[in-house]
């Protein structure tokens, strides 16, 4: 039964919601342009599950996302996360898209490589591509870009991440659906029934065309968090393919999706309850170590 609000409750939440657009329209605007875009936060999640091989118990990934390099997230902070994420001391890193704002405007693209080389993960980097990673012919030098700053790019096709112990985790990649061409068999093509996989797709809300138990994690980008956030409201733009899921952690049946929130803007340039962030996920493996 839907709870019925009290005049008093409603005059009180009502006057909460005005003082918080006002709050908006005064010191709201600096705050939302000049505090929160660069007010970097640091998520982390442990992953549990019973496919995760035991050589992987505690093996950490960290995603960032979205960095819309050149709107207003510039290379100086880009240098400032690189710097977060190594102090972390990430086992692998993901990049799930969207790493120039405008690719064809962008001074000098070939700056970007010598800051992401310098991201240390032992058990390699991996991206995939974003809408705006295709835009003003961005394609080529995307690829470029990634691959010579050592990342593993991964566009309708997948690989592995193998230990000494024989242990191996599964990691596939799709290309995005605004202004690439994405194909999901052609990404899990080859890959073990039973065994972990990881799928990274900018677009989270292609979670709903991964069937049955073919992926137990996904990580997306793409959304922002919807950027700008109202209480009681919530998220103000969503974007075609992130409108669905846009931020956290959803479960999905036999899937886990996480939406990273990103670190840059795009269009507007103001985050509002919508902190840009880094996440962190502990993988935990349910299976005793073997006995020799």
């Amino acid at each position: 039964m839907k709870k019925k609000i009290s005049r008093r409750s409603f005059i009180k939440r009502s006057l909460g919601t005005l003082l918080t657009f006002t709050g908006f329209g005064v010191g709201g605007r600096f705050y939302a342009k000049h505090v929160e875009p660069h007010w970097f936060e640091t998520t982390e999640y442990t992953i549990t599950h019973d496919l995760i091989p035991q050589g992987f118990n505690d093996f950490k990934i960290v995603q960032f996302s979205d960095t819309h390099l050149g709107f207003q997230f510039q290379l100086e902070e880009l240098k400032g996360i690189i710097k977060k994420i190594n102090n972390l001391q990430p086992d692998a890193v993901f990049f799930t898209g969207d790493l120039m704002d405008e690719p064809n405007k962008y001074p000098q693209p070939g700056q970007i490589i010598s800051v992401l080389k310098q991201l240390k993960a032992p058990m390699g980097k991996f991206c995939v591509y974003g809408n705006h990673d295709h835009g003003g012919n961005g394609s080529r030098l995307y690829e470029e870009i990634m691959s010579r700053s050592d990342f593993t790019i991964l566009r309708n096709t997948n690989t592995s991440i193998s230990l000494l112990n024989g242990d191996s985790l599964y990691i596939a990649g799709i290309d995005e659906p605004m202004l690439g061409n994405p194909d999901i068999s052609a990404a899990l093509n080859g890959l073990p029934a039973n065994v972990y996989k990881i799928l990274l797709s900018h677009a989270p809300d292609f979670a709903d065309q991964i069937s049955g138990d073919s992926v137990q994690l996904q990580l997306s980008g793409h959304s922002h968090g919807g950027q700008i956030q109202i209480p009681f409201f919530g998220a103000l733009v969503t974007p075609p393919y992130g409108q669905k899921y846009h931020e956290g952690m959803y479960e999905l049946e036999s899937l886990e999706l996480y939406v990273n929130r990103g670190l840059g803007t795009t269009r507007l340039p103001f985050r509002f309850l919508s902190r840009p962030e880094i996440t962190v996920f502990n993988l935990s493996s349910t299976k005793s170590a073997s006995v020799h």
